[in-house]
């Protein structure tokens, strides 16, 4: 029964963190959620900065997963860069949600050193995932693989943030068919 609340409090933080950033973690709200009272989230969590770096971390967790499943599963590396997008676009798909790392990132001034660091971490997995897909795919030299990934990434979550602001989907997937023009991403 402890790990089933501890998971939904994770759970219920995670999606708040998503809808409304760090800012939207309230103990009381997430009690009401799970179905527990509010102390007893500090059973597991001392304090909302300890639940927010769990939070983000399991986050950035759940995504390097993700992304090791798209590298096994693509044809090929260019394959595997062309489904990037799709986290992104997930989120979206949930009631208009965005990356809960940018989300959070947005929140810089407010964020507790510790959740911070988790939220880097987030951008640091994307960013090295992409790196290894582009110098697999032979887009770009190893030298030269970082910046492009961390353009990718920026561009990608952009659209994200943007297509959010309208609550719109197509304008995310005509975002990210502008960059396949361009040549940011593969075609």
């Amino acid at each position: 029964m402890k790990e089933n609340a501890k998971e939904a409090i994770l759970m219920a933080a995670r999606e708040a963190a998503m809808a409304y950033g760090y800012g939207g973690i309230n103990f009381r709200d997430l009690a009401q959620t799970v179905g527990i009272k509010a102390a007893s989230i500090n059973y597991y969590f001392a304090n909302k900065a300890a639940l927010g770096e769990a939070v983000a971390k399991r986050y950035w967790e759940d995504i390097a997963r993700e992304l090791d499943a798209i590298s096994a599963a693509a044809q090929s590396p260019i394959a595997a860069l062309r489904s990037y997008p799709d986290i992104f676009r997930a989120s979206l798909e949930r009631d208009n949600r965005i990356c809960l790392s940018s989300f959070m990132a947005t929140e810089y001034d407010e964020l507790p050193e510790a959740v911070l660091r988790e939220v880097q971490s987030f951008a640091d997995v994307n960013v090295s995932w992409l790196s290894k897909e582009l110098t697999a795919a032979k887009v770009v030299t190893p030298e030269e693989s970082e910046a492009r990934a961390r353009a990718i990434y920026a561009a990608v979550a952009g659209a994200q943030i943007v297509a959010r602001s309208r609550s719109n989907i197509s304008l995310f997937d005509s975002l990210i068919e502008s960059y396949r023009v361009a040549g940011l991403l593969p075609g």
